[in-house]
């Protein structure tokens, strides 16, 4: 006799056959198929919960099969198939109803069954397989939303028993989506920092990376807990998509599912395999459950300089793919990375007052704990400094609130949405003569951290993507309006080093051919753009 189940790689649920073999011999409860130490452990609570409904094992040589038995088996999800294929072997329920579902759920010592993770992704699986899904009642909601398949959410073995039997019926589960929270942190709680708020509004409308330098109490958290505020809802296939990574992490609460982007937010002690995933069962990291939405490092060098480097390939890819010698696992991870830091290990490099004695020495020493290419996959570096006490306890009226920056914040219809892209894409600001791109990338404009000490030289080479709505200026002519997007290659080279403050040297020579996707426009098909800059830059 058989039922089937599901073990788990990544997001993926591979079907399990769940096979029983009863045959005279020695009384032993053996499982095989690879099984780690909690399938192992199922022998004893799947007994306990037959005793607890009035059964009991034969006195045979039970075998319990789970095939393919080269595929690990982790997890307390196989107690119910387990104890149902059993159930078939000894005639209690039918045999040939089992075939018709696919079933998981933990089984205590009373027989009840426990919610377990990864449901919603078994559920899924089940509706590709056109069958039925047998799951706890506490799991039943997201199950639900698989949608097409009949869902068993049971609170007891003996329930469902008598559901296969005919004696009752269970009570189909009916999906939830969380209601959005009234009282998440809002922008008009922030006073004053008006460049910081325009940055996170430009970081919302693009889906760039944000780095925050600045003193202790300048706002750098207040303000990153404020921008899955101004991201849009998720659509519902987004907000299935990081449900089943939720699922597998067992943090779907009550099995409701929210379009409420991510917002993580790991202490800087956390290991690699937090970070990332992995671990002896491989989980997703917060990489992954940041999925669509922010991911948020405070105290950025405080984290551990290897768990910061690995976090190169996921903002670059979009996934986290963990190895090991018997597993190789992806796990989706587009998020939008935010940190914040200060500027040196006192936090006060830029106040005479409050600052240690090994400036401007101790902030080169605090920021090389960030290496370079991590820096460079950061889009925005945003200054902050520490407001006034007075400023503070002001009654200064609230500028815009969360929900008029998130309109304002939506992108357009013909922009690029970041989910679709894992590359984060760069706005460039420049003077006119040159060009003004709404939500469109130019690493040309990306920016280094501005208060690092010693000079550096960098080259940047490689191929952006222009998209959106494009306003060009011709030495103070009337604007052309451009619609459309093409590919463009570019090169940069360039030499920095801070002066004095927030005075900086600068000099660079950049080249970058302008290609043009719409057919009929009043602009030139491709220009090519080459310029050279020598000079001292104040940051404002």
């Amino acid at each position: 006799m058989a039922s089937d189940t599901v073990a788990f790689q990544g997001i993926e649920a591979v079907p399990v056959d769940v096979q029983v073999l009863m045959t005279p011999g020695k009384p032993v409860f053996n499982i095989v198929g690879l099984p780690d130490k909690a399938v192992a452990e199922s022998r004893e609570r799947v007994r306990a919960a037959l005793s607890a409904i009035g059964l009991a094992l034969p006195f045979k040589r039970i075998t319990v099969n789970l095939a393919p038995a080269d595929l690990p088996k982790e997890g307390s999800h196989y107690d119910l198939p387990i104890a149902l294929g059993l159930l078939a072997a000894m005639g209690v329920i039918p045999a040939s109803e089992m075939a018709n579902y696919v079933a998981l759920g933990e089984l205590s010592l009373d027989a009840a069954v426990t919610p377990v993770a990864g449901v919603l992704n078994a559920a899924l699986a089940a509706s590709e397989q056109n069958r039925g899904l047998i799951c706890p009642v506490g799991n039943g909601p997201e199950a639900a939303f698989a949608g097409g398949i009949e869902i068993l959410a049971t609170p007891s073995l003996i329930a469902l028993v008598n559901h296969m039997k005919g004696a009752s019926v269970l009570t189909p589960p009916e999906a939830k989506i969380v209601e959005a929270a009234r009282t998440a942190p809002d922008l008009r709680d922030v006073k004053g920092q008006e460049s910081a708020k325009r940055a996170l509004e430009i970081a919302a409308a693009g889906g760039h990376n944000l780095l925050m330098i600045g003193p202790p109490g300048a706002g750098k958290s207040m303000m990153a807990q404020r921008l899955p505020g101004l991201l849009p809802p998720l659509d519902a296939r987004e907000a299935l998509e990081i449900s089943m990574i939720q699922s597998l992490a067992g943090a779907l609460d009550g099995g409701t599912i929210s379009r409420t982007r991510p917002f993580r937010n790991p202490h800087h002690s956390a290991s690699m395999a937090a970070l990332v995933g992995g671990g002896l069962k491989v989980k997703p990291g917060e990489v992954s459950l940041a999925h669509l939405g922010v991911l948020f490092l405070d105290e950025l060098p405080e984290f551990q300089r290897g768990v910061l480097d690995s976090l190169r390939q996921p903002i670059e890819t979009g996934e986290a793919v963990v190895a090991r010698a018997n597993a190789h696992v992806r796990y989706p991870a587009r998020f939008q990375l935010v940190a914040a830091m200060n500027p040196c290990r006192c936090g006060y490099l830029s106040d005479p007052a409050l600052g240690c004695g090994r400036a401007p020495k101790c902030a080169g020493d605090y920021q090389s704990r960030i290496s370079g290419p991590l820096f460079d996959r950061i889009d925005m570096h945003v200054e902050l400094t520490a407001l006034p006490v007075e400023h503070l306890l002001s009654d200064v009226p609230p500028t815009e609130t969360s929900a008029s920056v998130a309109i304002a914040a939506t992108p357009s219809s013909g922009s690029p949405s970041p989910a679709a892209n894992p590359a984060s894409a760069f706005w460039t600001i420049s003077a006119p003569g040159s060009e003004y791109s709404a939500a469109s990338p130019s690493p040309l404009s990306r920016p280094h951290p501005l208060s690092r000490v010693g000079g550096a030289w960098t080259a940047d080479v490689g191929i952006t993507w222009k998209s959106a709505a494009i306003v060009n200026y011709y030495y103070g002519s009337p604007g052309i309006y451009e619609a459309g997007s093409a590919l463009n290659p570019f090169f940069k080279l360039g030499y920095t080093l801070p002066l004095a403050g927030k005075w900086r040297f600068s000099a660079f020579a950049e080249y970058e051919r302008l290609g043009n996707a719409i057919a009929n426009s009043p602009i030139v098909e491709e220009r090519f753009v080459a310029t050279a800059f020598v000079g001292a830059i104040y940051t404002f």
